[in-house]
């Protein structure tokens, strides 16, 4: 497909929801332009403000054409790539994956609000509230239980990557981040390899080289 799009993303190091969209795009092959808006800088709200309605990022810009949510953004890139199967192909795991990456797109603040992320940080010795360790406890059981049900076909959560893989991202680089031993959550090794499967993406390696510069 040509370059005909505009994504305008956050800090890398940072934003979350930036990453979802820009690793949906980039496994599934279709080209953009980025544009960087930097955060946590005073001029931050005027610059998103030229590119976004609701004030918020990323945006995907085509013409004068503009979607503004990160799982939006993601299923109008699935429209557009068919092949690319950003969603599971049976109907079944089609409704579950979609279920899945609605629960985190509005779900999981305590998680959000105590680690957020930070993707070359490492930082240990964070003890995680109720609210958050339950929300932790909720991510594994719904990694582990994707892996099983849905993901023989491959090391993402139902096999190949779609967009619930995008969606949870972010979550992996919490995890590494913080240090979080996923067995004390639940977990009986499913969930700490996707993990692994998902950090180990080239596409993450090339975000993580935008992180660090």
């Amino acid at each position: 497909m040509e370059e005909e799009f505009a994504l305008v993303i956050g800090d890398k190091a940072w934003s979350s929801w930036s990453l979802r969209p820009w690793l949906a795009a980039k496994v599934a092959g279709i080209a953009f332009r980025e544009v960087p808006v930097r955060l946590r800088q005073p001029d931050t709200a005027a610059q998103i403000a030229q590119h976004s309605p609701s004030q918020h990022i990323p945006v995907l810009k085509r013409g004068g054409f503009a979607v503004w949510d990160s799982l939006a953004i993601c299923e109008y890139l699935a429209e557009l790539a068919p092949e690319a199967r950003l969603w599971p192909e049976d109907a079944g795991a089609r409704a579950v994956a979609r279920a899945i990456s609605a629960e985190m797109h509005a779900g999981f603040q305590a998680l959000r609000a105590e680690f957020s992320m930070d993707f070359h940080a490492r930082i240990g010795g964070r003890i995680p509230s109720e609210q958050t360790r339950a929300d932790i406890r909720r991510v594994v059981q719904i990694w582990c239980e994707a892996r099983q049900n849905f993901g023989a076909g491959g090391p993402f959560l139902f096999g190949a990557f779609t967009i619930a893989d995008a969606m949870y991202a972010p979550v992996a680089t919490r995890f590494r981040t913080y240090g979080l031993d996923l067995a004390a959550f639940g977990d009986t090794g499913a969930a700490a390899a996707y993990t692994q499967a998902i950090l180990g993406l080239p596409q993450m390696q090339e975000w993580g080289e935008g992180a660090a510069r």
